[in-house]
């Protein structure tokens, strides 16, 4: 071999080498690259979640993906002897991350609502009531004494889209309805007298009550605003798992398991819908 051929290709491979490296890292960094990743096969259910829709999914004090819709899964997983899988993904993504088979579902307090033929669903699960919260101690009893009050909810969420569309007229007695970035701060401004109520998902308000210090400082009024269903979607033509993992569901009903969970995470038993 010529010698200056030689260099040449010693160079060719060492820069293929480098690139390879280097697209590697790139690829670890966009996320692609978990060593933690788990094989996506017919033993595998991976579910798809925001890892910040607390009580639902979330990331717990250690650093855990938890939650209700999380704990229903892997008990569905451990009866089917599937290996399970939290998978948090961009909520904007969700449709692509299904559609790509790089999740098997979306389960995290999924709404059913004007979404009943873009997935495959599960039976509902979960009536989800938008309502709210006030102080014990405010005098605000029914969704009439919140007029002229002003009332803060979380952007882009299921209230504030009830608020504003098929349930404006309750929100045109408000003085105000304001968006704010999320439910902590909402509850901040309802402690400090900066908002008079908060408008919210029943079982998310539940388990923020539950779990603050000052939970008697707090009530849900016995009126809501509107309610939806939650069920857990699946790309569109996959019955047999929807149907293997509805199965599962309904065993877990009646044996008691979909309760137990709900109570672990402060969630009334009133928003579980029975199987018929």
């Amino acid at each position: 071999m010529n010698k200056k051929i030689g260099i040449i290709l010693a160079l060719v491979i060492v820069s293929l080498v480098m690139l390879g490296t280097a697209s590697a890292g790139f690829f670890d960094f966009l996320g692609g690259g978990d060593s933690n990743q788990t094989a996506n096969d017919n033993e595998t259910l991976v579910v798809g979640f925001d890892a910040e829709f607390p009580p639902y999914g979330y990331k717990d004090d250690n650093g855990s993906y938890t939650g209700f819709d999380l704990d229903l899964a892997k008990e569905v997983c451990e009866r089917n002897n599937w290996t399970f899988k939290a998978q948090p993904i961009d909520w904007d993504a969700k449709d692509a991350e299904l559609d790509s088979g790089s999740i098997d579902c979306i389960w995290n307090g999924f709404t059913i609502d004007g979404r009943e033929n873009d997935y495959t669903w599960s039976n509902a699960y979960f009536d989800n009531k938008q309502i709210i919260v006030v102080k014990a101690d405010s005098g605000i009893n029914s969704l009439a004494d919140l007029e002229n009050k002003t009332v803060e909810t979380q952007k882009d969420s299921s209230a504030l889209a009830a608020l504003q569309g098929d349930n404006k007229t309750i929100a045109d007695t408000f003085a105000t309805l304001t968006e704010v970035a999320d439910y902590n701060t909402a509850f901040m401004d309802l402690e400090s007298g900066a908002c008079d109520a908060v408008a919210m998902d029943i079982g998310v308000a539940e388990y923020d009550i539950k779990n603050k210090n000052n939970s008697d400082d707090f009530k849900i009024l016995d009126d809501y605003i509107t309610t939806e269903k939650y069920g857990i979607g699946f790309k569109k033509g996959n019955d047999a798992l929807k149907d293997q993992v509805q199965a599962t569901l309904d065993e877990m009903f009646k044996d008691g398991t979909v309760a137990q969970i709900a109570e672990k995470y402060g969630i009334s038993q009133d928003a579980l819908i029975l199987p018929s």
